[in-house]
């Protein structure tokens, strides 16, 4: 007999699915393919950038190829807890609606407050929105993008008449000037950053600017580097806006017909001479010449701006004098020019959208204009709709610290560690009578401060859009259930909504319907009044919507498909269609250096990290490049406090109070003299002492409430420490060894837990302290001395701990502890390796360069000396930057400092099989 097909019964197993989804990190957006294996319920393998995604072509950067590696149910809230106690989602529910109601009857509305995240979907943001400002009553919503991208919204709209971003990722491609300012893209935009790296080999005549304090990865492909004096960005640019209108290089027809203002700006920019800038901004003036002449006279220019422009106490005017120049020059709306704000968080740009920060309304409508407001009540039908703007992020904890603020609900987002002015900020929370914190991750500086933990959905599980630098709407796809009994934050929303009285308003129940209502918002009464309107969206069915393909907005009949590049017409969002100057008069930064506190503090991201690694830091992969904090100082500075790599350094600033920061030192001859960086990713969740945040006194912009978090004020002496070490293996036992010390930083490995120890006492004094904390069922192999005591715990011959300690700072491979520790039974060799703390020469290969595979800087240097003297070269030999490519810049910088080839060699090799 024939064997029959077997038939499939409705339970069988799904089959493999390709899904494609976006990346939750920065703001290129970039598109993700996902093999899902048995369905919802099933695994997630085989992660890449979508090929056809047009925001990444298939790039994909380290944190993103390494998204399933953070997906640790582990380190999940996964349950409710309402007041220590874990509670069902109704008792919660019922908790904060009662809560919640009480408070506002009262002490009013503008005693509740939402601060949401970059990080919420559109449609989470557009419930957070309508609910506390069209029914609670309440403009006192604001999100962490107020840190990242408020200043760059304001100066758009001053000089556009609406948040409108004018250029598109391929004008990257086209231009013959890129200016990169206050951005270190190599590593906050990588996959960008590679497409500039490609287009400047296609065409070796494009000119690229990096406009920096520091010598960072970007500038390996920068023809030109300007190392300005910190917080001098206006003057630049009013500098170079009156270079042009001395040079003939205006574009006067423009000008006339497309702009207002124009007078009174050149005016103020008359202040600004050549010399003037060059002194100021403490640059050569045959720099500026160079910058200036490529500006007048290449027929396309782009100016790539980000967090250092804008986060400053003058971040708007300094966004305007960028836009100043465009518009002189004609230089906006063409294929290859514009000003172009590069947005730092996955979500930035759909939330001030639906109108996610505290002084919008909603679908890019005006709090104080009457007929948007009479728009949004109709369409809302909002009993109770805002009639002024509420409390921006850092004058909202400052009202809860000062008690007007009630209750907080944090979501998504970890203010404790990423707002300036920690103290500030841990005195609002613990004054506030209800602290609600919706999370995924189960530790962080915040929770320790929730009276109600919420169990949200993170990347994998959520179901929604979200917007990238571009105006480019993306899906971002649910790919497994949800974890334990986390729910998506606009059904939580939808929850107290309905819990406090508002049922029909807010009874969603798939997020199509909230995108639906969203982009029926932005078409209502619009007429071609506003950019933003996605009306042909408005009827997708919710099969249209999971299909939904990426595509840029403003969408009309005419471009149902999107429109790529704005105001190529040379008209605008203005009431009377002209894009307006702005006179610019350039101020400093507010936090400025004294006696007292005589250096600049400069804070910023790194390559493989996020935000406060509540997800990246699950991925011990992605701590490879980098494991620790650091200060990056100049060796004279370092040479002045009597410092050298890796001796701590204690930073104190006027507002830092008892909280105590310190960090390693860094030696880099990239910095300049009398300022400091360090990454603002760490926080008292990963160490006892690395909160920078505390620094930073929170000054910020009058116009958009941007903290200045780029030039703060310290001081800096060393901290005594005689040991330095770690503790490595199981991670109870580490838990219980890491207040054995003075000073702690978490540093795991892909095998084990690990930490940094540093303490005042020797190591022979440290022995008290360490005993006390070891597993008496285990056997113990010591040496002590006094500059050296190590301790090597293991059980039947296989290693559970071991702590190094010596009287200076060392740099123990973990690659030789993570081989010793997931390896068999030690030898009694490799016990005296360690107690010695010898570790195997083969392991003495330098800092890790590829986080991919895993490739250190000495196997680089040996590959280069064997003559692979180009990026490429040394990706055929070893695999490094042949992946994600966020390492190519810092291959290209080896193969430089080895001599081996000349440096504009170097610069294009960097990106030689960079295919689209």
């Amino acid at each position: 007999m024939t064997a029959m097909p077997p038939v499939l019964s409705k339970s069988a197993a799904p089959a493999n699915k390709l899904v494609q989804t976006t990346c939750p990190y920065c703001g290129v957006g970039c598109g993700v393919d996902v093999l899902q294996r048995g369905g919802m319920t099933g695994t997630l393998s085989e992660l890449k950038g979508s090929t056809e995604h047009p925001a990444n072509f298939g790039r994909l950067c380290i944190k993103g190829t390494h998204l399933l590696e953070t997906l640790d149910g582990n380190k999940r809230l996964l349950q409710p807890v309402v007041f220590g106690q874990p509670a069902s989602w109704d008792d919660a529910i019922g908790v904060i609606a009662a809560k919640m109601a009480a408070i506002i009857e009262q002490h009013g509305p503008d005693a509740v407050a939402i601060y949401g995240s970059g990080q919420l979907l559109t449609e989470d943001y557009y419930v957070a929105n309508k609910l506390m400002k069209g029914f609670i009553g309440t403009a006192n919503i604001d999100t962490n993008s107020r840190l990242c991208m408020s200043s760059a919204v304001v100066a758009h709209k001053r000089a556009f008449g609406e948040d409108i971003v004018p250029c598109n990722y391929e004008d990257l491609e086209h231009t013959d000037l890129l200016i990169l300012t206050g951005s270190n893209a190599a590593w906050t935009h990588p996959v960008l950053y590679q497409r500039i790296e490609r287009a400047k080999l296609r065409n070796p005549d494009m000119k690229v600017v990096v406009v920096d304090p520091r010598k960072t990865d970007s500038t390996a492909i920068a023809d030109l580097h300007i190392a300005l004096k910190p917080g001098t960005d206006a003057v630049l640019f009013c500098g170079l806006l009156n270079f042009l209108a001395n040079n003939n290089a205006l574009d006067e027809a423009f000008i006339a017909a497309s702009t207002h203002g124009f007078a009174e700006t050149l005016a103020a920019a008359f202040e600004w001479p050549m010399a003037r800038v060059a002194e100021v901004c403490d640059v050569a003036e045959a720099e500026l010449v160079t910058l200036f002449n490529w500006f007048a006279t290449l027929p396309r220019a782009i100016t790539f701006f980000s967090m250092g422009i804008n986060q400053s106490t003058s971040g708007v005017d300094k966004g305007n004098a960028i836009i100043n120049c465009h518009l002189a020059t004609g230089k906006i709306g063409k294929e290859g020019s514009g000003p172009f704000s590069i947005t730092g968080q996955p979500n930035a740009m759909g939330g001030r959208e639906v109108g996610g920060l505290s002084n919008m309304l909603a679908a890019h409508m005006d709090i104080d204009n009457p007929a948007h407001h009479a728009t949004v009540k109709q369409f809302w039908n909002a009993p109770n709709l805002i009639t002024k703007p509420g409390l921006r992020a850092v004058d909202m904890f400052q009202a809860a610290a000062d008690g007007k603020v009630k209750c907080i609900w944090i979501m998504a987002t970890n203010p404790v560690a990423s707002m300036p002015n920690r103290a500030l900020v841990e005195a609002a929370l613990k004054q506030c009578e209800l602290v609600i914190v919706s999370d995924t991750a189960a530790q962080t500086d915040t929770l320790n401060y929730a009276h109600i933990a919420l169990p949200a959905t993170g990347w994998s599980e959520k179901n929604g859009t979200v917007t990238n630098s571009e105006r480019r709407i993306s899906r971002q796809r649910g790919l497994v259930a949800p974890m334990g009994e986390a729910k998506h934050d606009w059904e939580i929303l939808s929850l107290v909504g309905q819990a406090l009285g508002f049922e029909d308003a807010f009874n969603y129940a798939h997020p199509a319907e909230i995108f639906a209502e969203h982009c029926a918002l932005t078409a209502a009464n619009n007429n071609g009044s506003r950019a933003l309107d996605l009306g042909p969206l408005a009827d997708l069915s919710v099969a249209q919507y999971d299909n939904l393909r990426p595509q840029q907005w403003p969408l009309n009949e005419t471009h149902r498909i999107g429109t790529e590049r704005l105001f190529a017409d040379g008209s605008f969002y203005t009431p009377n269609r002209k894009a307006n100057f702005v006179a610019i008069t350039p101020r400093l930064a507010t936090q400025q250096t004294s006696a007292e506190y005589p250096f600049v503090l400069n804070t910023g991201r790194i390559r493989d990290q996020w935000h406060t690694m509540t997800r990246t830091g699950n991925a011990p992969r992605l701590l490879k490049h980098i494991d620790r904090p650091w200060l990056s100082v100049h060796p004279l500075d370092a040479q002045a406090l009597a410092v050298k790599d890796g001796d701590l350094l204690k930073a104190e600033a006027a507002c830092s109070g008892e909280v105590e920061v310190i960090l390693p030192v860094k030696i880099d001859d990239k910095q300049r003299r009398g300022e400091v960086f360090a990454p603002f990713h760490w926080s008292a969740t990963w160490g006892s002492h690395a909160k920078v945040g505390a620094l930073l006194n929170g000054a910020n912009d009058a116009l958009s409430g941007q903290p200045e978090l780029k030039h703060g004020a310290i001081r800096l002496s060393p901290v005594a420490m005689q040991s330095y070490g770690l503790v490595y293996g199981d991670e109870s036992l580490v838990v219980a060894l890491q207040n054995a010390g003075y000073y702690y930083l978490n540093t795991p490995t892909t095998a084990a837990a690990c930490i940094e120890l540093a303490d005042p006492r020797d190591p022979q004094s440290m022995v008290a302290a360490v005993l006390k904390h070891l597993p008496k069922d285990a056997q113990w192999a010591t040496l002590q001395g006094p500059h050296q005591l190590s301790i090597v715990v293991t059980r039947n011959n296989k290693l559970v701990l071991a702590v190094l300690l010596a009287d200076k700072p060392m740099d123990m491979p973990r690659d030789w502890l993570d081989s010793l520790y997931s390896g068999t039974e030690l030898s009694p060799e490799q016990i005296n390796g360690l107690l010695e703390q010898q570790p195997d020469e083969a392991f003495l290969l330098g800092k890790v360069v590829c986080s991919c595979f895993g490739v250190r800087e000495n196997t680089i240097k040996h590959a280069i000396d064997e003559g692979n003297n180009t990026v490429s070269g040394l990706g055929k030999a070893l695999k490094c930057g042949t992946n994600c490519g966020s390492c190519k810049t810092e291959l290209a910088s080896l193969i430089e400092s080895s001599g081996a080839m000349p440096q504009s060699e170097a610069k294009e090799e960097t990106s030689n099989d960079y295919a689209l």
